[in-house]
């Protein structure tokens, strides 16, 4: 497991650009919102940490994670963000339901990243278990929503 030896909400503020002057779009699917309020809740926090101001940081709400690809690009069109967090939840069911969505949303994120100069971080988790989802969105592992914001600061600093 990836993140069975790591904190996904450890960083190391003195090697992370400081995100004074920079502005964020963060997209969160309502789908699995007991997990995605609490990954928004760690990006929005270590932005913060990082020097963002809260009124540069602005949030659109998608219903689930296959539309975050549409919320993300909307976003860009009408806001001026220096980076978007795709925030969502995938919790695997009994059907192939699950790989369609998970598949379609990591390759309209990627699709983002090529087609605009403004960086897309993917911050949607995809787990088998709901106990899984809540171990990445504040629970044993940290918080990828905390990651998540880092990056974004990283990949808006290039």
């Amino acid at each position: 497991m990836a993140t069975a030896n790591k904190n996904l909400s450890v960083y190391d503020k003195a090697t992370i650009p400081n995100a004074n002057d920079l502005r964020f779009g963060i997209v969160v699917s309502e789908w699995n919102s007991e997990i995605t309020e609490g990954l928004y809740s760690g990006a929005e926090e270590a932005l913060i940490d990082c020097g963002a101001s809260q009124e540069n940081i602005v949030r659109w709400n998608v219903p689930g994670s296959f539309e975050l690809p549409f919320g993300c690009k909307k976003l860009l069109a009408f806001e001026k963000v220096d980076a978007v967090i795709a925030i969502g939840s995938v919790i695997q069911g009994e059907t192939k339901h699950f790989d369609f969505v998970c598949n379609a949303t990591a390759q309209g994120i990627m699709d983002l990243n090529i087609q605009t100069d403004v960086p897309v971080i993917f911050c949607v988790l995809t787990d088998n278990t709901l106990q899984q989802a809540q171990d990445r969105s504040g629970g044993k592992h940290g918080n990828k929503g905390v990651e998540a914001a880092i990056a974004a600061i990283q990949m808006a600093s290039l």
